[in-house]
């Protein structure tokens, strides 16, 4: 049976997370300067916010039961597990950019919340609350799951995990905890991150790899389907409430506004764990440690 090819890593390959991780940082500033830091952008992501005031039985008892279930001390476990099963896979490389990625997204996340203010241009006095810490720790969770599992497996557990993480940042908004941005923000750091962590990782490992194992394609048309979907509805919703905050008063409800932003939370998050995805299935394996020994051995038996 034959080994598994094996090419040299490439520059671009090793590099390419910093890219990546450039891009979401930006992705982030750009957020909240359009969300935080002008009027318009206050007020549709307001206007999302106070939207999502309704009840209904089943949905709210599963976003309840959602926030109830997301507290840091049982995400942190899931890590720490995540970390531990890493080492038992002897990549322990992906333990410390585990441990990496959990800690610094969230610990920038906090630094952030309590160290940015929010000008007051929506007549809406919430204190400032970007980014999401909620999304921060489900979203770190999920991303080190996808991280540390074999490669076959990753494709399903970022499916199972961007789900998870659109649930935990919807009912944020729906409990009046955050703004849509807060919660898109959240995401663009844990990727910037997650990021920073796999950079990392290639560089210790910069000799040969297999060649590059493409994501499960099932997976990747079903985050591609939801975010090209979710991109319109959310620039639709986006401009209808823009238009309905300035020409046409009350063209839009409010209910209206916090499907926008759910929209664009779903959005974020596919492209977030699309981008993810892509990144950990292409993380390289070592060569062999020797090639050599079977074959004198079996010289040697002849």
């Amino acid at each position: 049976m034959k080994a598994p090819r094996k090419t040299p890593v490439s520059t671009w390959h090793t590099i390419s997370p910093l890219v990546v991780a450039a891009f979401a940082a930006g992705a982030a500033y750009a957020v909240h300067r359009l969300f935080i830091g002008t009027s318009l952008g206050q007020i549709i992501d307001t206007e999302a916010l106070r939207g999502g005031d309704f009840q209904h039985p089943q949905v709210s008892e599963v976003l309840t039961r959602t926030l109830d279930n997301t507290r840091f001390i049982i995400l942190a476990g899931v890590c720490l597990l995540a970390a531990v099963f890493g080492a038992l896979r002897r990549r322990m490389d992906l333990a410390l950019a585990a441990g990496f990625l959990v800690v610094t997204a969230n610990v920038v996340t906090q630094q952030l919340k309590a160290g940015l203010s929010r000008p007051l241009l929506d007549d809406f006095p919430m204190p400032n609350s970007w980014p999401s810490g909620h999304a921060t720790a489900a979203a770190s969770a999920a991303f080190v799951l996808v991280l540390v599992f074999p490669r076959a497996m990753r494709g399903m557990v970022g499916l199972a995990g961007a789900g998870y993480v659109a649930i935990v940042s919807v009912a944020t908004v729906w409990a009046e905890w955050h703004r849509p941005s807060d919660a898109i923000a959240a995401l663009f750091i844990v990727l910037a991150c997650g990021s920073l962590a796999l950079f990392g990782v290639r560089l210790l490992r910069r000799g040969p790899s297999r060649a590059l194992q493409l994501p499960n394609r099932l997976v990747m048309m079903v985050l591609g389907g939801a975010a090209v979907l979710s991109i319109a509805t959310a620039t639709f919703g986006m401009a209808s409430v823009a238009l309905s905050e300035g020409a046409l008063p009350d063209l839009v409800s409010g209910r209206f506004a916090f499907l926008t932003g759910t929209a664009g939370i779903v959005a974020a998050t596919a492209v977030a764990f699309i981008v993810w995805i892509r990144l950990t299935a292409a993380e390289p394996a070592p060569a062999p440690a020797s090639s050599s020994a079977p074959a004198s051995a079996s010289a040697s038996a002849k």
